[in-house]
């Protein structure tokens, strides 16, 4: 019997990534473009949305060309991507605006008026204003009237991508649910746009797309997409879902009380959970979909988490890059060495990880600081403290899960990215949460969990859950170590202490810094 395939495509910030699996979930080929980011303004993030499509169609086709199997033997294809900026289509599906991207902060004055009916919007749409879809869509609506009246649908650009390749028009747009938390125009419970909210702020509802199931064959691969991709015309396009989804989906995260952490350039920290429930008292979590029904995840983040340690590498540690390269090694394990030879908490030493501002709870003023420091401080304890730091912050968003959630068991958390592979980040955040960490077996998350869509959309798959779980293990586990814990619970105190009491300097800080710069 010849051998189903099925493509996932991750539309991401930095690149697009393509990667072809079998029908047992084994990764048959990849293939991987830079984006290019535009700044024509300060403040402004721009990318051009024919460039995303066309780098999904050359790594479709580079995988297609690697492997050498019959396009014809591709059951299905689905796409997931960034999923707070926003991207527009026309009537004919041409694109009015460039892609306004979730780095792109020229909306922040509309996030103030958001927040009029903050409240609202929790409970409504599952998470606060932020630099997300509500604030851009008031933004072209006030700021380029005359472009706005040209835009058919708001779209993400999965479903932009998603959309052409399958020859839609603008009224055929569409959004699936686990968008929706970013959109501040929804009711999320419902999977519906909300007349409410959308009155509150004269948007036209018209403009917004249909939402639809990940799973929903929106489409099929047309003869000129066909032509460019390589992929045979006719192949069913499943709607795909938002990027932090599709890596949930591919990591298995389908049962309550997983914990997931994504450990690269932002710090991710979200919780699986079988209920709807809104964090109406910290302002900081958001609650959004799961693609598999019925399943939602708790989710904050730190915007630049492992972007620190970069920082850290290149503006304090150059005499350990040096040595590093020079003895073929990674620097990143020459400071967790280090680091691993001083205690629990650094010697009282304090880091906050909000070198570019927090984002939940959202506050643009708060910075990087270190408090505590004296002569004994070395540069591992610096680097300690700057781990701890993280993990200080995954408590708070932890204590308000239990807040919300006070029966949700942990079981463990599942992590990933680039700073999964510290043993030593591991186990501090292990120590400082109480809840075990675990690697997985893989590491093309996305993109799987993409194909995993691709696959029950045309019934390659029967059940969501089950194949996900089947196509991931578990490798190493680190266990918390009690007395560290215990340890750590008084610091996780004080880091929050810390975060309250620097406010006002920071708040001066940026007022003094806006003067300077008039």
């Amino acid at each position: 019997m010849a051998t189903t395939y099925l493509i996932g495509v991750d539309l991401g910030t930095t690149g697009t990534k393509t990667a072809l699996f079998d029908a047992e979930g084994n990764l048959v080929a990849e293939a991987y473009e830079e984006s290019k980011l535009y700044y024509p303004r300060p403040g402004w993030v721009e990318q051009d949305p024919q460039e995303i499509y066309g780098s999904a169609l050359r790594t479709i086709k580079q995988c297609l060309d690697q492997s050498a199997i019959e396009p014809g033997r591709v059951a299905a294809i689905a796409f997931d991507g960034q999923m707070a900026g926003i991207a527009t289509v026309d009537a004919a599906w041409a694109t009015p605006t460039q892609y306004d991207s979730w780095l792109d902060t020229r909306c922040s004055p509309f996030i103030e008026r958001l927040k009029e009916t903050e409240e609202r919007i929790i409970d409504l749409t599952g998470g606060p204003p932020t630099i997300s879809h509500g604030a851009k869509i008031l933004w072209w609506r006030h700021e380029r009237p005359e472009v706005y009246r040209k835009i058919a649908k708001f779209v993400v650009p999965g479903g932009y991508v998603a959309g052409r390749m399958a020859g839609l028009k603008g009224d055929q747009a569409f959004m699936d649910r686990t968008y929706l938390h970013f959109t501040c125009f929804s009711d999320t419970r419902s999977g519906k746009w909300s007349d409410e909210l959308l009155e509150l702020y004269d948007v036209d509802r018209a403009k917004l797309p249909r939402i639809v199931n990940p799973w929903e064959v929106i489409g099929h691969v047309t003869a000129e997409a066909a032509t460019a991709c390589g992929l045979k015309a006719g192949t069913p396009i499943a709607a795909g879902c938002g990027d932090q989804a599709a890596g949930m989906l591919g990591a298995g995260m389908v049962r309550p009380g997983l914990v997931f952490d994504v450990a690269g350039t932002a710090s991710v920290f979200a919780v699986c959970v079988d209920r709807f429930v809104t964090d109406q008292a910290h302002r900081t979590l958001f609650t959004a979909c799961l693609a598999i029904p019925d399943l939602y995840y708790c989710l904050a983040y730190i915007n630049g988490g492992g972007l620190n340690l970069r920082w850290f590498r290149d503006e304090l540690a150059a005499d350990e890059r040096a040595q590093a390269e020079s003895n073929g090694e990674n620097v990143y394990h020459v400071l967790d060495r280090m680091a691993s030879q001083t205690p629990p908490g650094a010697h009282s030493l304090l880091f906050l990880p909000h070198l570019g501002g927090r984002v939940c709870p959202s506050d643009a003023n708060t910075r990087g600081v270190y408090l505590g420091l004296n002569w004994s401080h070395t540069k591992a304890h610096l680097f300690r403290a700057m781990l701890e730091g993280v993990a200080y912050e995954y408590a708070y968003y932890k204590r308000i899960v239990q807040e919300l959630l006070p029966e949700l068991e942990l079981a463990e958390t599942r992590v990933i990215g680039g700073g999964a592979k510290s043993s030593l980040w591991n186990q501090i955040k292990a120590d400082v949460l109480g809840v075990p960490y675990v690697n997985l077996s893989r590491e093309e998350f996305p993109v799987l969990g993409s194909a995993i869509l691709a696959g029950f959309a045309v019934g390659v798959f029967k059940d969501l859950a089950s194949t996900a779980e089947s196509f991931v293990r578990t490798t190493q586990r680190v266990d918390p170590n009690p007395d560290h814990h215990a340890t750590y619970q008084p610091l996780v105190q004080e880091y929050l202490r810390l975060l309250e009491v620097t406010k006002t300097s920071f708040d001066h800080l940026a007022s003094l810094g806006q003067a300077s710069a008039v």
